[in-house]
């Protein structure tokens, strides 16, 4: 095996691979990626046996086809730290790669590409194709409401739904709830839901950013998802459960409706936010005729409000939230005015974009 190729065309694959690349590993092997040369194109290979991404490179010279693994992390590390312009020379030599560009040589210890692990497809059970710009954007506004690391193994994941019409990504944390989706040509689907890990999306949403298609194709089977597109490959194992009923966690009748200047909410709370409760993140919001005063304090007896004016006629209301949870939502949103819907203080909040009538977002209140 043996290559030549321009820094610049190879460092962006090769971060992308390296990230589904986990740093402990029992098998050695999987620190390493698969660097397979064909036909005078490179195809990288991360996986961790859960996620899988192949990425191609097309801008090869001196290239002899051959296959090796390769340590990860140190092979990326050596072509950051190149010149901008560098043309990076890799030759296989024995059980070592050799690589080589202007006066600085190293050599890396290599694995037989015949160990490599593969993710092992079922058959496709639906095939759909779809923008890739909309698909990342369902992926950015809902992702960010995914839980950490709850016991309930479905939140720590995404929620895609399929059919009526629409292609529907659900994620929630039990405490928030983010809804977005997008009308599709395939009208005739029938309704299917897969939940996609934690790490599946996010390394997915990154791969979203930087491939160059117009469209993916998603190959959904019952154990798994593929994103395939001109010169990239995802697979990601798919969570075995049901996701729970999320319509029923939408409010509906309330009636304490406000609108706001999206930013002018957004820099408010970030500034009430400060002398918040570090732990709890709580802050009040105190709706009345014509106002919306917000105010936050902290065991230090530290405390700070403002007042945002509001179009509202109606009865007043005290109800308090985790200020991280609405900030993150304002930050996802687009539309310069937000929409919100209250019923009580024992209720969630509605929030969306009156412009835009594909995403919506809902958070829990906190006892004040």
């Amino acid at each position: 095996m043996k290559f030549s190729v321009d820094k610049e065309a190879l460092i962006s694959p090769l971060a992308l691979v390296t990230s589904v690349v986990e740093r402990r590993q029992t098998l050695p092997v999987l620190a390493n990626i698969l660097c397979v040369v064909k036909e005078g194109q490179l195809t990288l290979t991360g996986t961790d046996q859960e996620v899988e991404l192949s990425v191609s490179i097309a801008d090869l010279t001196n290239a002899v086809s051959g296959e090796v693994t390769v340590p990860a992390q140190k092979l990326f590390d050596i072509c950051r730290s190149l010149p901008s312009q560098a043309v990076v020379d890799v030759a296989l030599e024995g059980t070592r790669v050799s690589l080589q560009s202007g006066r600085f040589k190293s050599h890396l210890a290599t694995l037989p590409a015949i160990d490599f692990p593969k993710v092992e497809l079922d058959s496709a059970a639906m095939q759909l194709d779809v923008p890739v710009i909309e698909f990342r954007e369902l992926l950015e506004s809902t992702s960010f409401a995914m839980a950490l690391q709850d016991v309930r193994y479905f939140f720590n994941g995404m929620l895609l739904e399929f059919g009526d019409g629409v292609l529907r990504a659900v994620a929630t944390n039990g405490q928030r709830l983010a809804i977005a989706e997008r009308a599709l040509e395939q009208q005739e689907l029938e309704v299917k839901q897969y939940i996609i890990p934690r790490k599946g999306v996010l390394e997915l949403s990154k791969l979203l950013k930087d491939i160059k298609d117009e469209s993916v194709s998603l190959l959904m089977s019952p154990n798994h998802l593929s994103v395939v597109g001109a010169s990239a490959n995802f697979t990601t194992k798919l969570i075995d459960g049901s996701y729970p009923d999320y319509t029923g966690a939408i409010p509906v009748g309330s009636d304490k409706i406000l609108l706001l200047d999206r930013l002018e909410l957004k820099d408010t709370l970030s500034r009430i936010a400060i002398l918040s409760n570090e732990m709890y993140r709580n802050v009040k919001l105190c709706l009345s005729k014509g106002e919306l005063q917000l105010k936050a304090n902290n065991p230090m007896q530290e405390e700070a409000e403002e007042v945002v004016s509001v179009d509202y006629e109606g009865e007043d209301l005290e109800i308090g939230f985790n200020v991280s949870y609405l900030l993150d939502v304002l930050q996802k949103m687009s539309g310069t005015k937000v929409r919100l819907e209250l019923s009580d203080h024992n209720s969630p909040v509605l929030m969306t974009n009156p412009e835009d009538d594909q995403s919506r977002f809902v958070v829990s209140p906190m006892m004040l």
